[in-house]
């Protein structure tokens, strides 16, 4: 079985774990939404988007603290393919009491915690953020 979006998370962590400034990802929908709102929240720095000619690629520069230790702490799958989890809009979950980010698929476009709390949706849990 493939989940681009566990590939997603695991590539962003190997190249924090080596201490890479940028990383080249695969591109598609779902995570060009993923790395703009991980732009938005400052997780990371900034992104491209390469044109291959195929489905194209996303080169994220990733983002560290004066220390060198990297920004993302932890990025942690939530639904995965085999058990997916969704969440009403009156029980999405928090990261680390509100101060990471749960990345949710709704119907609406991929957003936030805050945001789905906001507008009042539920959906699918991808992932959290801290």
């Amino acid at each position: 079985m493939f989940d681009p979006i566990a590939d997603y998370l695991t590539q962003i962590r190997n190249a924090q774990q080596a201490g890479h400034r940028r990383v080249d990802i695969p591109a598609s929908k779902l995570k060009r939404a993923m790395t703009k709102i991980l732009l938005d929240k400052g997780f990371i720095n900034k992104y491209i988007n390469i044109d291959d000619g195929k489905q194209g690629m996303l080169r994220l520069f990733l983002k560290y603290d004066a220390y060198g230790q990297p920004v993302i702490k932890k990025m942690k799958r939530r639904s995965k393919p085999g058990l997916r989890e969704y969440c009403g809009a009156d029980n999405i979950p928090r990261a680390l009491n509100g101060l990471g980010i749960v990345i949710l698929s709704t119907s609406r476009g991929v957003m936030t915690d805050k945001e789905a709390r906001k507008i009042k949706v539920g959906g699918e849990v991808l992932c959290t953020v801290y």
